[in-house]
């Protein structure tokens, strides 16, 4: 009986044992399933759970990152400059950008139309905006510059940050200061701290449109206007002759234009000059000179003549 129970306490020892080593094995068996499927972006879905995040130790090399003003021009000629420039804005406002300046300079005989603009683009859509624009004629050049600011919004960031909690700090000592000097140097601080915060937050905003959107300037000219030929007859010469001297004697009135008021300016100088100089000629004539004003000694009268003896 003894042997038997003894055998019976083995077997049920080995029974439990070998139950314990399945389920331990089938377990971490699991856990390392579980590892080996989480794939970057895809892992950790079951049951509707959230995707897991994994760490890319890879590096990132992209921008998206980094704060970065981009500027360039952009020259192109188009047959028509003003309706390119509609069309330009049109291109522009449907990226969601917006134009600064614009001018536009019709053709004349003198000269081709032109246009220019100042686009700003944001940046998401620089790339497929562009592309637009080089539809609308013949690309001269296409120039872009990028600048990493990304220490000076960090810098900014950080200096704000600390301005607003000093900002903080000097409200709750004001609601707590029980002396009027305290108040008036809190105030006093409290006031160039607010100052200096709102200066510092106008830079960040500028800086902030300045990476949101691309400035670009856009110029549109039309191609050049040839010089008209020379007359071909009598008549034709005598109206490019009669033409020319219009334009001669335009050009004379435009220079007697610009010299009018020097030449009255100088008229009334000389005038002036000119009375002093008769005023001081008269002054000399009417002021008798020091041997004319000496008197003359009187000649003595005639001495007695004796008559002769006869």
């Amino acid at each position: 009986m003894r042997r038997t129970a003894l055998v019976a306490a083995a077997l049920l020892t080995a029974i439990a044992f070998a139950g314990c080593t399945s389920t331990g094995g089938s377990g971490s068996g699991s856990v390392g399933s579980s590892e080996v499927s989480v794939q970057p972006g895809t892992a950790g879905m079951a049951d509707g759970a959230a995707p897991a995040t994994v760490p890319n130790f890879a590096g990132d090399t992209s921008v998206s990152g980094r704060d970065v003003i981009t500027t360039g021009s952009v020259s192109i000629t188009v047959e028509d400059p003003i309706r390119a420039a509609h069309d330009a804005v049109t291109i522009t406002e449907q990226a969601d950008g917006r134009i600064d300046t614009r001018t536009e300079n019709p053709g004349t005989d003198n000269q081709p139309a032109s246009a220019n603009l100042t686009l700003r683009i944001p940046t998401s859509a620089l790339d497929h905006t562009l592309a637009e624009l080089k539809k609308l004629g013949t690309v001269n050049y296409v120039s872009l510059s990028s600048a990493d600011v990304t220490q000076q919004t960090v810098d900014l960031d950080a200096r704000i940050t600390s301005l607003h909690t000093s900002v903080d700090r000097l409200l709750d000592l004001m609601s707590k200061a029980t002396t009027t000097t305290d108040l008036i140097a809190i105030e006093g601080a409290l006031a160039q701290r607010q100052s200096e915060l709102e200066g510092l937050t106008s830079q960040r905003t500028f800086l902030s449109d300045q990476i949101e959107y691309s400035t670009i300037t856009l110029d549109l000219t039309a191609e050049g206007v040839v010089a008209p030929g020379a007359p071909g007859d009598f008549w034709g010469a005598i109206a490019a002759g009669w033409a020319s001297l219009m334009a001669a004697g335009a050009g004379l009135l435009l220079a007697l234009g610009y010299a009018l008021p020097w030449l009255i300016v100088l008229g009334v100088l000389a005038v002036v000059v000119l009375l002093i100089v008769r005023g001081v000629r008269r002054r000399r004539r009417g002021t008798p000179s020091a041997k004319d004003s000496t008197p003359a000694s009187p000649t003595p009268p005639d001495a007695p003549h004796d008559s002769p003896i006869v």
